[in-house]
């Protein structure tokens, strides 16, 4: 029976303090009567034994939620951190102590926009925003506040590691998984030269990230181009090239203007 009004069939039972009712008009009489507000308790105790599958499902979700609202949290904390002035001028100069060139776009540039790198005073290291190209694939995908001391084999194990990394992605990438790690390599585009002479730098897998980024240039975060030396057709690694002597710098203006060209192409 209807536990409001005691005289017809229950049909309804409010999901928080689980009083059965026949109508609308009597679950509105009880949430007034009891200043209910129909709305479960997600975290209200059940015991053992009365503890159910659907217990267990609403937990899972419960918890989902939770991890859901602290990332929103943390994204709109690194949004506003890294938009401040103040802010990002104290970490090109902690860049620039690495000897790390780092460069940042104007405000409502996309790398602007997704940049995410932060430098954690108490560890004194640099969490970058980082960008992983893999173009025998034609994937691309992107890791979050990497710490600065990993090794770039490490930062590469959840991608292409036959056993480490996550199966669907591993699947993706299976030309690199299969190969040699010996046939595999990291370059970075050299951003200090002019746009019809582009070039990569290679950088050494088994060093840090920290270590592989000094002396270059970043515009906002590094991008990484994981590639296979057999199938690396057009990508000139500086140095390797016999014909072509390595150009010390062109200026700053040069390397911006075909990022900004993209931009202004990506924004339309």
């Amino acid at each position: 029976r209807c536990e409001t009004c005691s005289e017809e069939e229950a049909k309804y039972r409010c999901p928080r303090c689980m009083k059965y009712s026949c109508s609308l008009l009597c679950v509105k009489k009880h949430k007034l009567a009891l200043s209910c507000n129909g709305v479960r308790d997600k975290t209200a105790f059940v015991s053992v034994n009365e503890f159910t599958d659907l217990n267990l499902l609403s937990d899972y979700r419960f918890l989902e939620d939770v991890g859901r609202t602290a990332d929103a949290a943390a994204r709109h904390l690194t949004m506003h951190r890294s938009t401040g002035k103040r802010f990002m001028s104290s970490l090109r100069n902690k860049a620039q102590r690495y000897d790390i060139d780092l460069r940042i776009l104007p405000a409502g540039f996309t790398k602007r926009r997704e940049n995410s790198t932060t430098f954690n005073r108490a560890e004194d290291k640099f969490y970058w925003h980082l960008k992983l190209v893999f173009p025998h694939s034609h994937a691309e995908y992107t890791s979050k506040r990497v710490p600065d001391d990993r090794t770039l084999t490490d930062i590469l194990k959840p991608y292409i590691d036959p056993v480490e990394s996550d199966p669907v992605v591993c699947q993706r990438l299976k030309i690199y998984a299969a190969a040699p790690q010996s046939d595999i390599q990291i370059l970075m585009k050299i951003e200090n030269r002019r746009q019809n002479s582009v070039r990569y730098n290679e950088l050494d897998a088994s060093r840090s990230l920290l270590d592989n980024l000094k002396g270059k240039v970043i515009i906002e975060y590094p991008t990484l181009f994981v590639v296979l030396k057999t199938l690396k057709h057009g990508m000139v690694i500086l140095g390797q090239d016999a014909s072509e002597p390595a150009e010390n710098s062109d200026s700053e203006s040069s390397s911006l203007s075909s990022i900004e060209e993209g931009e202004i192409r990506d924004s339309s």
